[in-house]
């Protein structure tokens, strides 16, 4: 994809949602420790208001089990940053949210797509110099996933950009 076709599924955010992202991340918290809905298949999303914002899916390769970035997966850091230079999105805000498959431990995937989304907005802003004030990270681990009927599949693991209102 090019860099104006991300930005065509980034802009047409009509009315900012209310997210609250440090509520999200509590809510994800408190789901994986009250082990509720232990069948990923079953399980609803934790941010259905998520589901409905304009976003991109990037792929970006990390280190397994680890936040670090693969060198490979620059290229698409800098379209990313490109892409949020484009002037109709430079009044926009956006929230990076990591995901994660459903292997291994619920709680460890939520740790680690923090991380790893955290990992993300990092690079946007200090290599990219993409400003801190229009990026927030959010991990859900494997609360949320793409392809439920897969818990275990690869494209599982992802990182979303979504557009989430504009700055004040």
């Amino acid at each position: 994809m090019t860099t104006g076709s991300w930005t065509n599924e980034l802009v047409g955010l009509e009315i900012p949602p209310d997210l609250d992202v440090a509520a999200l991340r509590q809510q994800a918290l408190e789901r994986v420790k009250s082990k509720a809905d232990g069948a990923a298949l079953k399980r609803p999303p934790v941010a259905t208001s998520l589901l409905k914002l304009p976003k991109l899916i990037v792929d970006i390769q990390f280190d397994e089990d680890s936040p670090i970035i693969r060198p490979q997966s620059y290229q698409a850091l800098g379209r990313i940053a490109d892409t949020l230079y484009e002037p109709a999105l430079l009044p926009y805000k956006f929230l990076i949210v990591g995901h994660s498959a459903a292997t291994g431990r619920r709680d460890s995937n939520l740790t680690l797509s923090q991380r790893r989304a955290d990992a993300v907005r990092d690079v946007l802003v200090s290599t990219f110099k993409v400003s801190p004030k229009r990026l927030q990270a959010l991990g859900l681990g494997e609360e949320q996933l793409l392809d439920a009927a897969h818990p275990a599949a690869a494209n599982n693991h992802r990182i979303q950009i979504a557009t989430v209102g504009k700055l004040l």
